[in-house]
């Protein structure tokens, strides 16, 4: 089902261009919400920060071209990203990022925890739902289960990073009530 183009063809050059798009639309999206990476979700963007992200992207981006799945599940993955990031950059925004992510970790510690990952799992289901029937339906349709995969993908991301980010924040609330309830005991 993906056979590769062939380099410098006319398929190539709009699958780089719909990849340099949508790769593009995410950093730009990430640029709007989180100038300083300070609110990135994703722990390996975050690490290797604008300079190296872009250089990996303007590496890889050549090379994932060359293949119509890849490259149709990477863009579909990339733009929910992008749209995601919309959502809620202009409250990031216009917050500041240290504001919107002290807000934003107090809203965390305050719900309850079946609610909050409840939520979760229900954003998950009900956008991997569409993602595996394109996926599984596609049959030898490219394009359909391309999308499908760049959704499901989308879909297996946000349920990982999210929940990262729900644990460390949990975790580092539940490490500063133990400290001070420790040092309240001390006096």
């Amino acid at each position: 089902m993906d056979d590769s183009i062939p380099f410098a063809s006319r398929d190539y050059f709009i699958l780089l261009g719909l990849l340099a798009f949508a790769r593009a639309a995410d950093f730009f999206s990430t640029w709007i919400a989180t100038p300083h990476l300070a609110l990135e979700g994703n722990p390996v963007a975050k690490w290797l920060g604008w300079k190296w992200g872009v250089a990996l992207n303007v590496i890889l981006i050549p090379f994932l071209a060359q293949s119509p799945l890849v490259s149709i599940a990477f863009s579909t993955t990339s733009l929910l990203v992008a749209a995601r990031n919309f959502q809620s950059a202009w409250l990031m925004r216009s917050m500041g990022e240290a504001a919107y992510g002290d807000w934003h970790v107090r809203r965390i510690c305050e719900a309850p925890f079946g609610l909050l990952f409840g939520c979760l799992a229900g954003n998950v289901f009900l956008f991997a739902l569409p993602g595996a029937a394109l996926f599984l339906y596609g049959g030898e349709q490219l394009i359909p289960t391309a999308i499908g995969l760049g959704v499901l993908v989308y879909s297996l991301a946000v349920a990982v990073f999210v929940s990262l980010s729900y644990w460390r924040i949990r975790r580092r609330r539940v490490a500063q009530i133990t400290s001070a309830l420790e040092k309240s005991a001390l006096n």
